[in-house]
């Protein structure tokens, strides 16, 4: 039988479906998104105006913060809007373009954070081949193959729900466009998609993960062989990096493991990745970084002497 689709809009419900404390968070969220700007802002330039830019960590950090900056400009806006509006209505055509546009920067981020890992492995447990292994070139090639497999994975997701046909009702239980709130509106037997959905999304993310937890455990146990001005070092690195793994992977895992169908508190969980996590990235990489602390002290000193001149 073909699929009809009778849907041109959609509504969302929001966070709360509460107008008193929608127009409360409206102005935290707005507060929010400006921190995001600043933080990650100051990160970029931190590292492009100074010698930073020239070590692979950074290189990948300042790509991160980028991703930060236009993966939540997607979606914090709109979120914004539409606390303060009397009618939280978005196109077909609109929505399927958030849909793309998310999953494919938030895919980009992930793989960074892959990449960052890496780096941090090669660095600690194989430092005689630090230089030749993490290249500009090598560097370069892991951005591009970051973007190229989101790239692959956002269109197969975008493709799979174009296919989907919605007949009504509209209203998205949700504050933006993601694959498992359209599934709850579908008007056929969405098993096999939402399986789909779980391994394209949720199994990936888990696996990476574990990926990841296993190389910071080797990462840890080959520490043990340097010294503590070095132990202390890639410490501060690595455990600002874990602890951004974990704010990016934990809050996503538990989003795309579930089933569509499941009741649980995927847009409360959501707001982690979509705002708390870029939010505090800047402050997680730069509080626990002596290098990025100097880096920053210089660059800004700089900055005002301009300025005074």
């Amino acid at each position: 039988m073909e699929n009809q689709n009778n849907v041109t809009e959609f509504v969302f419900i929001g966070l709360w479906g509460n107008k008193k404390m929608e127009l409360l968070f409206f102005s935290l969220f707005l507060l929010c998104y400006l921190a995001v700007l600043m933080g990650n802002v100051i990160v970029l330039l931190t590292i492009i105006c100074s010698h930073l830019k020239q070590q692979p960590m950074y290189y990948f950090l300042c790509h991160l913060s980028l991703m930060d900056v236009s993966y939540t400009s997607t979606v914090v806006p709109r979120l914004i809007r539409d606390l303060a509006a009397a009618r939280k209505n978005i196109s077909y055509n609109s929505c399927m373009t958030q849909l793309f546009t998310a999953h494919l920067l938030a895919g980009v981020e992930l793989f960074l954070l892959v990449s960052m890992a890496f780096d941090r492995y090669v660095a600690i447990v194989k430092p005689l081949h630090y230089m030749t292994s993490m290249n500009r070139q090598r560097c370069n090639m892991l951005i591009v193959l970051a973007w190229a497999v989101s790239f692959w994975h956002s269109l197969a997701l975008l493709l799979m729900v174009l296919k989907l046909p919605f007949c009504g009702p509209n209203q998205i239980d949700h504050y933006l466009c993601d694959v498992k709130p359209l599934l709850k509106l579908v008007c056929k037997d969405i098993h096999v998609v939402s399986i789909l959905v779980i391994a394209n999304s949720g199994m990936v993310m888990l696996v990476i993960f574990l990926v990841l937890v296993a190389s910071y455990i080797v990462i840890l146990y080959n520490l043990r062989a340097h010294s503590s001005a070095g132990r202390k070092k890639a410490l501060s690195t690595c455990g600002s990096h874990i602890a951004v793994v974990v704010l990016f992977f934990v809050p996503c895992i538990y989003t795309y493991v579930l089933p569509a169908g499941s009741a649980n508190k995927d847009k409360d969980i959501s707001v982690f990745y979509t705002v708390i996590g870029p939010m505090l990235n800047p402050l997680i990489y730069t509080l626990r970084n002596v290098e990025m602390k100097i880096a920053m002290r210089k660059v800004w000193s700089k900055v005002t002497r301009s300025d005074l001149k």
